[in-house]
Order: structure tokens, then C-alpha cells, then sequence
């Protein structure tokens, strides 16, 4: 029976982490307004070598439309508008030398439309990673009966193992409906 309960604990865990991973995924998806996490993804060539954007330089939000960044070292500036105008994010940086200022354009509804395709698309696979860590965790539980753990003990489990598999899928849904409501709020 202990056993049992450290398969469920890593499942849980694990769970976790997926649920974690969609909720970075989904900071990267826009929905009208300024957001660091917005900036994420983009790496800068520094020195040779390949750095996230925030390593290089400050990001800010002054406003809830707008967002500033200015780098550590003027020289990198150019690299760092090279790296936004070629990160498909389809923003356009205003570079003054300085800084570089990103206005965040309004969201036309069919841009909503396609966020919340791109959302739902990140949710499910959120989803698949959640059953998959269930579909393990079960294979596991069941190897047990082979080392003698009871077959009621193996059944209650995997009653154990979805019971978790439907929490985390509920919060999943949770997040999408909230990242849903807002992309479509105008």
C-alpha cells in the first residue's frame, strides 16, 4: 500500500508541473494587454551565445498598452529589436536610442478567435500530458500485484489515480475559461 501512495504522490506532482507548463505556455499568449511574459520566448545574441531576452535587458509596463525595454548595454539594442520584428509576436518596435517601446495593438475579434483556438489547442495538450501521467501511474500500480499488493488494494488506486486525473483536468478547465473570458473581453 505504500507503494501505492508514491505513485500517486509523483503522479501528483507531475501533474502539477503539466498544470505549470500551461500557465507559462498561455502568458505568452496575448490577450490585448501589455504582459512581460509576452517577452518570454525571445533570446539575444550576447557574447556568442543565445540569452533570454530579461538576462539583457529591463522589460516594464509604464501602461496597460505598452511595454519598455531598455538593455543593460546600448549596443544591444539593435539585436534586441532584431529579435522582437522575428519573433512572429506581431509587434512592432519603436527603437529611440534608448529603449525600445512596443504598443500593444488592440485585439480585432478574429485575433480573439484565433488566441482562444491557440489556447485551447495549449489546454489540450495539457489535457493528454494529465492522462498520459494517469495512464503511467496505473501501469505502475498495476505491476504491483506481481510483488504480491492485493488486488482491492490495486483497484482503489486507480480509483485514487483518476480522482486526481479529474481534479487536475477540472483546473485545466478552470484556466482555460479564465484565459478564454480574457482574450474576449473588449
Amino acid at each position: 500500500m505504500e507503494e501505492i501512495e508514491l505513485f500517486l504522490d509523483d503522479a501528483k506532482d507531475t501533474m502539477e508541473k503539466a498544470l505549470k507548463h500551461l500557465a507559462i505556455e498561455l502568458t505568452k499568449i496575448r490577450a490585448g494587454k501589455a504582459n512581460v511574459g509576452m517577452l518570454d520566448g525571445i533570446q539575444i545574441e550576447y557574447y556568442g551565445m543565445m540569452s533570454p531576452l530579461h538576462t539583457v535587458a529591463s522589460v516594464n509596463t509604464p501602461d496597460a498598452r505598452t511595454l519598455v525595454i531598455k538593455p543593460f548595454e546600448k549596443k544591444l539594442i539593435g539585436e534586441v529589436e532584431k529579435a522582437i520584428r522575428n519573433s512572429n509576436l506581431g509587434l512592432n518596435p519603436n527603437n529611440d536610442g534608448e529603449q525600445i517601446r512596443l504598443s500593444i495593438p488592440p485585439l480585432t475579434e478574429e485575433r480573439r478567435r484565433d488566441l482562444v483556438k491557440k489556447v485551447k489547442q495549449e489546454v489540450e495538450t495539457a489535457k493528454v500530458n494529465v492522462r498520459n501521467i494517469r495512464k503511467d501511474t496505473n501501469d505502475d500500480i498495476r505491476k504491483l500485484t506481481k510483488e504480491g499488493v492485493s488486488e482491492d488494494a490495486v483497484k482503489v488506486g486507480e480509483e485514487r489515480v483518476q480522482k486526481l486525473t479529474d481534479a487536475f483536468i477540472a483546473r485545466i478547465d478552470e484556466t482555460f475559461v479564465a484565459k478564454e473570458k480574457d482574450i474576449m473581453v473588449v
